[in-house]
């Protein structure tokens, strides 16, 4: 059959019409990033730590002010963690429920974040109840999972969920990989395509690497860990950490063996990244501010430097109490610290 010259054009007119659709609806979907990229946008961050992960805000000398947001942005930071302690804000019994002002203070927080082109992470902090008794307390933190993931559910892919800090005490790596799962899986119920930080036993650090077990159909996932090594050095009189007075006057002068001793914990670190496909990030590290302020501003710089040499991104423990690269007295940065962190070109 002769197809007349009209129709032919007309037709031609009507595909060319549809295929442009088409190419727009492509254009326009919203593609979810992958884990490696997510690490790569998280890159240089700071905690805002001793806020909303204290018993109440500002009881440990920190409260959020919009100030400190443009002052990480200004500063050339990519990315904040913001600490919350979901647990004492949260009814003892079932149905757990957040206490929605202080859901709404958290909002507010992400929000300035995301207002400033920073990629923020919310985590589940200082749950020390779950260490001590994770059976008894399962119910509970699945849970506060679950209201947090439905309430963060539309919210832009520069949120990530990191789903408990620094598993210890009685949160074993057996019993932490058997609860992580239960927490993915509660999680994806909600929100199949945020991506989600998670970390080790033995209070997040890379020793306890080769114990951790993930779902390997779990793509969506970056691993996170802490550090704080040698320990003596990074926390000297630290009034939490028992014994550490006689550590005062400690100093890390960035001798060839000081150095190798970080590259070879690193590179360990990168080599677990790279035969399981996983990315890092390093969510916390820092040197107390007792140390001398030289031996701090050697040891983070070449932490930092080191963990970037390595693929990994990090984020600085943290941004204006014992460990501050922020001075709040003042409203400005300790500028040796900062410049360790985020070196001006």
């Amino acid at each position: 059959m002769t197809i007349p010259a009209g129709m032919r054009v007309l037709m031609k007119s009507v595909y060319l019409c549809w295929l442009v659709s088409v190419l727009a609806m492509l254009v326009g979907c919203k593609t979810t990033p992958d884990a490696a990229r997510q690490t790569r946008r998280l890159g240089r961050g700071i905690n805002l730590g001793n806020a909303l992960e204290a018993p109440s805000e500002g009881a440990w000398g920190v409260k959020l002010q919009p100030a400190y947001f443009d002052a990480i942005r200004r500063a050339g930071f990519d990315a904040i963690r913001l600490p919350i302690r979901w647990s004492a804000h949260a009814e003892a019994e079932a149905p757990y429920s957040i206490d929605p002002t202080f859901f709404e203070r958290v909002d507010w927080a992400v929000r300035q974040a995301l207002a400033r082109d920073l990629v923020v992470v919310i985590n589940v902090h200082h749950y020390a109840e779950l260490m001590a008794s994770p059976a008894a307390h399962k119910a509970r933190y699945l849970a506060l999972l679950q209201q947090i993931a439905s309430r963060y559910r539309n919210y832009p892919d520069g949120l990530l969920l990191e789903l408990l800090n620094e598993p210890n005490d009685q949160l074993t790596a057996k019993r932490w990989n058997a609860l992580l799962a239960e927490a993915i899986t509660t999680v994806r119920r909600i929100d199949a395509e945020r991506t989600l930080i998670v970390g080790t036993a033995e209070w997040g650090g890379l020793r306890s690497l080769r114990a951790l077990e993930l779902p390997p159909e779990e793509k969506r996932l970056i691993v996170t860990l802490h550090y704080y090594e040698p320990f003596h050095f990074t926390h000297q009189g630290a009034e939490w950490v028992k014994g550490s007075e006689p550590w005062l006057g400690t100093t890390w002068l960035g001798t060839e063996a000081e150095r190798q001793a970080v590259r070879d914990d690193l590179a360990m670190a990168a080599e677990w990244s790279r035969v399981h496909n996983r990315p890092l990030w390093i969510g916390e590290f820092g040197a107390y501010g007792k140390a001398d302020l030289e031996s701090r501003v050697r040891w983070t710089a070449f932490v930092a430097r080191e963990a970037e040499r390595q693929d990994m991104a990090w984020c600085y423990w943290e941004f204006g109490a014992g460990f501050g690269a922020y001075d709040l007295s003042s409203a400005a940065w300790r500028e040796p610290l900062l410049q360790a962190l985020v070196p001006v070109p």
